[in-house]
């Protein structure tokens, strides 16, 4: 089977990023397929808001594009290799090899290989991922070098041609909200901070003017600096 090089799978976590990607794609591509994980993430209160996410993106101006949402268990697998921040109740901290400790070693990579072997099946060629170096925290798995050498690794394992794309790799997390802004104008913004769940902590009670979160973990502080440096107009990279 050869893949359909004008059909997408994203990772899609319910996120703010992960959300910007599905519109992304949902514009450039004429069918995307979306995949999800459940690893015992503390905040999974975003796994509910990924079908209510579905929904409305495919009503808005994308009619035919979404198909099939695919979610995967690897509670158990993760639980097994150990706890951390965020997926535990630990105090969120930077770790003794300077890494914060809301790094969780290898998700990125496994998401990857299971996103692969389901593209596989599904006779998919775009992997779309919401990866960033410019804002990635510190986390090695979000690197365009990590990115690079999974194409290679799983083209060369799986025998395929899938390309690995990151369309947020290089913006600020302004930039990324302008590029929301520019696929969906008003509404898609309004999407985002309404629907789309980023706090590590798992909050979703209050509701600040850039979404609903603690307003204090990292995820929090850095989604809330990028919108208000665009909705201020500030530099491409505040």
């Amino acid at each position: 089977m050869s893949e359909r090089a004008d059909h997408a799978l994203v990772l899609f976590s319910g996120g703010q990023d992960s959300t910007i990607c599905l519109a992304d794609a949902l514009a450039r591509y004429p069918y995307v397929e979306t995949v999800g994980f459940r690893y015992g993430q503390r905040h999974a209160v975003e796994l509910a808001c990924r079908p209510v996410i579905r929904e409305k993106l495919a009503a808005m101006a994308f009619p035919g594009r979404l198909g099939a949402d695919h979610l995967i268990d690897l509670g158990p697998a993760m639980a097994a290799i150990g706890d951390t921040a965020l997926t535990s109740e630990a105090a969120i901290a930077l770790g003794a090899d300077g890494l914060p400790n809301t790094f969780v070693p290898g998700r990125n990579l496994l998401f990857l290989t299971l996103a692969a072997a389901l593209a596989a099946r599904r006779d998919l060629r775009r992997i779309v991922g919401g990866m960033c170096e410019t804002d990635y925290s510190g986390y090695p798995d979000c690197r365009d070098d990590t990115i690079k050498a999974m194409q290679l690794a799983l083209n060369l394992g799986m025998g395929r041609h899938f390309v690995l794309e990151t369309p947020l790799m290089w913006l600020s997390k302004a930039e990324s909200w302008r590029l929301a802004e520019e696929l969906g104008g008003e509404a898609l913004l309004a999407l985002i901070v309404e629907e789309t769940h980023t706090c590590y902590l798992g909050e979703r009670g209050a509701r600040h003017e850039w979404g609903h979160g603690c307003g204090t973990c990292p995820a929090c502080v850095l989604r809330a600096s990028g919108y208000r440096a665009f909705r201020e107009g500030g530099p491409a990279g505040a």
